[in-house]
């Protein structure tokens, strides 16, 4: 019985943040509506919540044209650009020396080639930001172009399995933006020099988003810190991406209602993962940044109970007592595994303030990081989650939590 009410409201779940909400985009008021869902069924299970307003950027899209020589070519909008209606020269660049050496200002500049092989990080991003991604971004801030076209290919590894990828994702960015196939990117070569028209109407719209804290018991110094992200990228229903993290929060929170331990347990839904400046991680940073020495361990969830192999615990750091523990629970779980490390995720702001960490996903995922067609797309649906899975997780955390207080 026990198992079938535990389904039943796995389903339910899911449904609602998948189904009955359009869309969980940060600023989006969807996002709204499941943060405000996740705080009601915490409270109504006798955790104490809070939740952080964050002030964040909506963006609308409708849509972008360009044309060269009096030829068409479908673009699209990058997210969270500016728009714009621009006539100008089209020039071109495949490396950071073609953009330094060439006169830039006031043209249509098209990236193709090496310079956009993968996603560039947002220029305020600060958990992850390469040294040659932050020169790019300088230099074209610097040297000014009109617009920027960027030719992209398939990178799952960054950029999920969406194709074309948007080279540029940042609202701190202000040069209007848009990208195109690979394929569009080769035939724009064969009009370089030529006059283009570029008109993208794109639209940031000041908007509000929650992260969303729940605490049991509220009297105790050390932490387990247990995070999901609620948010999911426009156009996806956000499944494995990551509706399912926040259901086996949901279901957690819910089996353990009677938890009375030595340890504080935490539960964080976190607001923008998924989104270039993730407001909620650094709204959760600046808040604790003299207290991360009290959490013991992190577990964050993402990408869990996909339909196909196992579920995944990748350890790090854990000390070898807790280690142990940890493994001794997961052997009593057949569709459990230990995953190799990795690092896309929340659980990297724990180990980066020196928190052990486990991060809970799906082996299938881990395993075709760089060749999936799933994340940011809307083929990230419920049609590919297992909710056994999902439910044999939250019983795993269940127990863990509660043995690690032991």
């Amino acid at each position: 019985m026990e198992k079938d009410r535990l389904y039943q409201k796995c389903v339910s779940y899911l449904k609602t943040l998948c189904e009955e909400i359009p869309e969980r985009s940060v600023g989006s008021e969807g996002n709204r509506r499941a943060s405000i869902f996740f705080e009601k069924v915490l409270s109504s299970l006798g955790w104490q919540t809070e939740i952080s307003e964050l002030d964040v950027i909506d963006w609308e899209d409708r849509g972008a044209t360009l044309q060269v020589a009096d030829q068409s070519y479908s673009v699209l909008v990058s997210p969270y650009s500016l728009g714009c209606s621009v006539q100008a020269p089209l020039i071109s660049a495949s490396c950071l020396e073609e953009i330094e050496r060439q006169e830039i200002t006031g043209n249509i500049l098209l990236l193709h080639g090496d310079i956009a092989k993968e996603q560039l990080m947002p220029k305020n991003f600060v958990f992850y930001n390469p040294e040659e991604h932050q020169n790019i971004i300088a230099l074209l801030e610097k040297k000014q172009p009109a617009a920027i076209i960027s030719a992209t290919s398939r990178n799952a590894a960054l950029a999920g399995g969406v194709y074309p990828f948007p080279l540029i994702e940042d609202g701190d960015f202000d040069i209007p933006s848009v990208y195109t196939t690979e394929e569009n990117g080769k035939n724009l070569l064969s009009c370089i020099g030529k006059p283009a028209i570029l008109q993208s109407r794109s639209t940031r719209i000041p908007a509000k988003a929650y992260n969303v804290v729940a605490r049991k018991p509220d009297n105790a110094d050390e932490r387990i810190v247990i995070t999901a992200h609620i948010d999911a990228k426009k156009g996806t229903p956000g499944a494995i991406d990551n509706a399912t993290g926040i259901v086996i929060l949901l279901l957690l929170a819910e089996l353990l209602k009677d938890y009375d331990g030595d340890r504080l347990l935490e539960i964080v839904a976190f607001n923008g993962e998924d989104y270039y400046a993730v407001p909620g991680q650094m709204d959760y940073i600046r808040k604790n940044q003299e207290h991360f020495e009290n959490i013991v361990l992190n577990i964050n969830i993402d990408g869990a109970g996909y339909k196909e192999g196992k579920s995944s615990f990748s350890f790090f750091g854990l000390p070898d007592p807790m280690k142990d523990k940890v493994s001794s629970v997961l052997a009593e779980f057949d569709g459990i595994t230990e995953g190799i490390q990795w690092s896309q995720g929340d659980h990297s702001i724990f180990i980066q303030q020196g928190c052990p960490a486990i991060a809970v996903s799906s082996m299938w995922f881990i395993d075709h990081i760089d060749s999936q067609e799933i994340t940011h797309t809307p083929n990230d649906n419920m049609d590919i989650v297992d909710c056994r899975k999902v439910i044999e997780i939250a019983k795993a955390l269940n127990w863990l939590l509660r043995k690690l207080n032991t």
